[in-house]
Formats: C-alpha cells, sequence, structure tokens
C-alpha cells in the first residue's frame, strides 16, 4: 500500500502539467485542476504515510494485487479534472474517458473537443502517453528507491508470453532504457508533425497518442481535421515503430545497429501482414466505387489498416461506409498484429504466430503420429508450459469476447455495435463499428454498457489473467 500511494502522490504531481498549461493559457479549467492536485496528493500521502514502508520483494500475489489496484484507482484520479470541469458529464462517463486514456484505447464519449480548454485536451493525451509504454513500468524504475523490488510488478503487467526475458542484468536499467527511447521516439513524432504543418500543441498532443498508440485527438474529426497526406505517413510511420517491441528499439539504439530489426521475426511478421492486407483490401474495395481511384483507395485503407492495427484508433475518414467484410477485417487485425512488448494491444503477434506453428504441428502429428515436431519461434523451442499458457489465454479471451458481447446484447444492443465495442475495448483499439464507430462517440452507450467497455479496457490493457486471478477464492487464502 505503501507503493501505491507514492504512486497517487506521484501521479497527482503530474497534474500540475496541466495546471500550468490551463494558467498559462487561461483556458479557465485551472481551478478543476486545484482540487483535482489536492484531492489525488492528500490521498496518496495519507495511503503512503498510514502504512510502515518495508525493505524487501514483493510477493507474486502482491505484485498481482498492486498492478490491478494502479490501473483501477489510477483512472478514478484521472477523471477528477474532467468531472469537475465539464459540465453534463457523468462520474461513469469521465471514469470511462480516464480508462480509456490510461489503458491507450482512444474510446472516448466526449464530443465538441475543438472547444473544450487545451489543458483538458493535454490531460486526456498525456494519459495515453503514460499508460501507452506502462505506468507500472514507470514504477518499477523508481521502486528500488523505495525499498522494494520490481520484478514481480513488471511481470505482472508486461504484455507477451516470455515475461521473465529481459534486456539488461537489472530490471530498474531496462524499464529505464524503455523510457529514454519512449521519449526520443515521442519528441521525434512531435517534432516531425510539427514540420508537416500541425501547430505546436496539436504536434505535441498528437505525438503523446501515437506513440502511446492511444487515439485520442485534439479535433472531432481526429487527423481528418487536417487532410494532409503528409501527416497521415508521418503518423503510420510512428504508428508502425511504435507496434514494434520497445525491447527491440532499445537494442537498435544502443548498439546503434539496425541488426536488432533484422533478427526480430515478430516484426517481420508484424509488417508483412499488415502489408498483405492494406494490399487485398485496397483491391477488394476498389471496384466498390467508394474511393474515385486506387491510389485514393489505397490512402484510405493504408492509413486506417495500420491505426486500427496498432490500435492506434486513429480515423481520417468514416470507414463504416466500407463493406461489412472491410470494417470486421480491419477490427480483426487490431485483435493480434502488434507485438509483444509495443504500446499495443490485443494477443500480440507473437502468440498468433506461436498458435500457427502449434495448429500446423497437430497437423502433422494426424499424418505421423510417432514424429518429433518441436514449436520453434526461429531458433528457439517453445516449452511446452509456454504453449499451454497461450493456449489458456486464447480460450479465456475469446470466452471474454463471447460473454461480454452477450451481456452488452442482452441490454437491447445491436449485435455489430455490441460485438465491436467489446472486441475494440478488449484489444484497445478504440473506434467500433455501427453507433460506436469512427465518427461517433461511445456517449450513445447506457451506464451499464459503459461499464461493461470500461472493465474489457481494464481487462486487455493487463492480458486478462492479472485481473482475472483476483477472482480466484486461492489467491485470497493464506
Amino acid at each position: 500500500m505503501f507503493v501505491l500511494g507514492v504512486l497517487i502522490t506521484g501521479f497527482g504531481l503530474l497534474m500540475l502539467i496541466p495546471l500550468a498549461i490551463s494558467w498559462l493559457t487561461a483556458d479557465g479549467a485551472h481551478g478543476a485542476y486545484d482540487e483535482a492536485v489536492l484531492i489525488t496528493v492528500a490521498c496518496g500521502s495519507l495511503l503512503s504515510l498510514s502504512v510502515g514502508r518495508q525493505q524487501r520483494e514483493m510477493r507474486v500475489r502482491e505484485s498481482f494485487l498492486l498492478v490491478a489496484l494502479i490501473w483501477s484507482l489510477l483512472p478514478a484520479f484521472g477523471a477528477l479534472p474532467l468531472y469537475l470541469h465539464i459540465d453534463g458529464l457523468s462520474w461513469t462517463d469521465a471514469y470511462f474517458e480516464a480508462v480509456s486514456g490510461l489503458t491507450a484505447t482512444g474510446a472516448t464519449v466526449l464530443s465538441g473537443l475543438d472547444a473544450l480548454p487545451l489543458s483538458i485536451n493535454f490531460w486526456r493525451t498525456f494519459m495515453h502517453w503514460i499508460g501507452g509504454l506502462g505506468v507500472v513500468v514507470l514504477a518499477v524504475a523508481v521502486l528500488p528507491l523505495l525499498g522494494f523490488g520490481g520484478r514481480g510488478m513488471l511481470r505482472a503487467e508486461t504484455p507477451g508470453p516470455m515475461k521473465d526475458s529481459k534486456i539488461t542484468p537489472r530490471i530498474t536499467e531496462t524499464a529505464k532504457g524503455l523510457w529514454v527511447v519512449y521519449v526520443i521516439l515521442t519528441v521525434a513524432c512531435g517534432a516531425t508533425l510539427y514540420q508537416m504543418g500541425m501547430g505546436g500543441w496539436d504536434a505535441m498532443m498528437h505525438a503523446f497518442s501515437i506513440m502511446g498508440l492511444g487515439g485520442f485527438s485534439s479535433k472531432d474529426a481526429s487527423l481528418g481535421h487536417f487532410d494532409s497526406l503528409d501527416i497521415e505517413l508521418v503518423v503510420m510511420v510512428f504508428a508502425l515503430l511504435a507496434g514494434i517491441s520497445f525491447s527491440t528499439h532499445f537494442l537498435a539504439f544502443s548498439q546503434r545497429s539496425l541488426r536488432a530489426y533484422r533478427v526480430d521475426i515478430e516484426a517481420h511478421y508484424f509488417l508483412g501482414t499488415l502489408a498483405l492486407s492494406i494490399l487485398a483490401l485496397s483491391l477488394y474495395l476498389w471496384p466498390t466505387g467508394i474511393y474515385p481511384d486506387f491510389p485514393t483507395t489505397l490512402r484510405y485503407v493504408a492509413f486506417h489498416s495500420v491505426s486500427l492495427a496498432t490500435s492506434l484508433g486513429f480515423a481520417t475518414t468514416d470507414y463504416v461506409l466500407w463493406s461489412l467484410f472491410g470494417q470486421l477485417w480491419i477490427l480483426f487485425l487490431g485483435s493480434f498484429v502488434a507485438c509483444s512488448g509495443s504500446a499495443g494491444g490485443g494477443i500480440k503477434m507473437m502468440r498468433a504466430i506461436v498458435l500457427y506453428k502449434q495448429v500446423s504441428r497437430e497437423l502433422m502429428r494426424a499424418m505421423h503420429p510417432r514424429g518429433l515436431q518441436p514449436v520453434r519461434f526461429g531458433e528457439t523451442v517453445i516449452p511446452d508450459p509456454v504453449l499451454h499458457a497461450i493456449l489458456g489465454f486464447m480460450f479465456i479471451y475469446v470466452v471474454s469476447i463471447v460473454l461480454l458481447t452477450l451481456l452488452m446484447v442482452a441490454t437491447h444492443l445491436d449485435i455489430i455495435t455490441a460485438f465491436s465495442a467489446v472486441v475494440a475495448c478488449l484489444n484497445n483499439t478504440g473506434p467500433g463499428l455501427n453507433l460506436v464507430g469512427p465518427s461517433t462517440t461511445y456517449a450513445v452507450l447506457t451506464d451499464f454498457q459503459t461499464w461493461v467497455c470500461t472493465w474489457a479496457m481494464l481487462l486487455g490493457r493487463l492480458e486478462i489473467f492479472t485481473l482475472l486471478v483476483l477472482l480466484m477464492p486461492a489467491f485470497w487464502r493464506r
């Protein structure tokens, strides 16, 4: 609880940044930040002071509980500026918006973004940036200073099936190295957007969203507001970089070599799957006449395929106008394309590759029952415990989609909206289809439906098991 209190306090201090922006720009939102900072810092300080600091490594159960508390409580404090400033915004919607921000989902209930105070839009996108690589990873970098080791915490939060791997001998160095790369790429993204014609504040806020693979924009029309091919190309490039493992970027930076990208098999599948999908979908949609020519079709298909596959969630046009096959395909891409160790959502490409190879092995076993067919990822043989864990994850992933969709449909929501909302939130993609498409918001949902989607976002960000394990009676037994 001491660590949780310190993190809440630190999170409250981060609100001083939008507070300063509000004062500097006189946007009228400073009163909301005054209250939010006071409440957050007070709660965090009281929590950390009420319990003693213990000099020991956290146990596994404590790590899971701490991660779940961080991702469920920080949005409650992150929602305060929105709830206190925006008239008519319910607590349900404010919490949904904050969860969407910190989980880098990008699903929004807000409209009239162009008229919102600058500091409010900044805070929304800044939450993307904080949550994109993981507020827990940032915490791991400072936990040793508080007397706690952070390895168990990192394992509980870090996406991907091989959580024990590390890129530097000490976990703290790993976390710091990832954040250095994250900051460098964010600065590069913002500077490039500015050079392409975006205003300074817009470039900064969209860079936060892009590198966090969120989807919040300062404009109601999202990236379509700028109607610039140059800006779209920049967004695509940096979204692709954010969709590749930051461990790979770290190695490339530290070794000053592109070799890390050449040997990253997952990145090859990631880029190859996207390239084939863009070409196939462009050829499929071109004859429908939605766009005047093939280059225009390719432009919009490429942007939205990259945006949804990486779970970025930006839009430049209403892709709900596409055929249902095209809509479902780009929604499906968001379920598995992003690499493990990236800011993206979904099951991750590594799991998809391993599952594909496992299916191939079972087919070969059917023909050659006595043959030895190990599942390999590159030169590495995947051990059976990892295979079993991936199969178990896929089962609960599918079950979660089915159950949550049925729950939404039971509230008389149409099946397309219900299914796409659940998939988009569980994969932390953002926009769905039909009533929750890119040209609309999640404000059309009832409070109960909004809470279902909020739960789905948290499940997806923590890759399901971290939250579900807390529901097991065995977890609470001594």
